[in-house]
């Protein structure tokens, strides 16, 4: 298959799963739709060194990261987020691409904050992983982590969000 065949396929094949990561990282579908075609347009552009690889899908997933990141450092706008519902939300079958409560609150967080939970608790990635991903150090991730966890831990109707009773 020409390399232009096996890019069409590598779309076609991933594109569900990188805008559910890039809304993850963003909390939005307009910012998620711009991130995700960015990536692609740098993967793509990088395609010729990534044809011996069988899945590149860890290469665009670092490159949408690193997107975010310096989208967000570039931005430093906030999100105001409403208030929690009263009501919980099935996370499986969410309300069509609307937040659910613990989204309302990953959302809340600082975008590397974001970022490392969605690596680590979504992707399921280990923290050398989530290091390399973001190009920063184990002990960063870690750090970001512990805040990030903090953070969820002190938000409000946290018993609703964290599953605690």
């Amino acid at each position: 298959m020409p390399a232009d065949g096996r890019f069409e396929e590598f779309v076609r094949s991933r594109a569900h799963a990188l805008y559910r990561y890039g809304y993850l990282l963003t909390g939005n579908e307009h910012d998620t739709h711009d991130l995700v075609q960015d990536a692609l347009l740098k993967v793509r552009a990088a395609w010729p060194r990534l044809q011996n690889q069988d899945d590149p899908i860890g290469y665009t997933r670092t490159v949408m990261a690193r997107l975010h990141v310096s989208v967000w450092r570039r931005r430093r706008r906030e999100f105001v987020v409403p208030a929690v519902p009263d009501t919980a939300v099935d996370e499986e079958h969410g309300s069509g691409g609307q937040y659910t409560p613990v989204w309302h609150a990953v959302a809340t967080l600082p975008p590397g904050q974001r970022a490392v939970l969605v690596l680590r608790y979504y992707e399921q990635l280990s923290e050398a992983e989530i290091a390399a991903t973001l190009g920063v150090s184990p002990g960063t991730v870690r750090s970001q982590m512990f805040k990030a966890l903090a953070n969820l831990r002190a938000t409000p109707r946290r018993d609703m969000i964290m599953g605690d009773s």
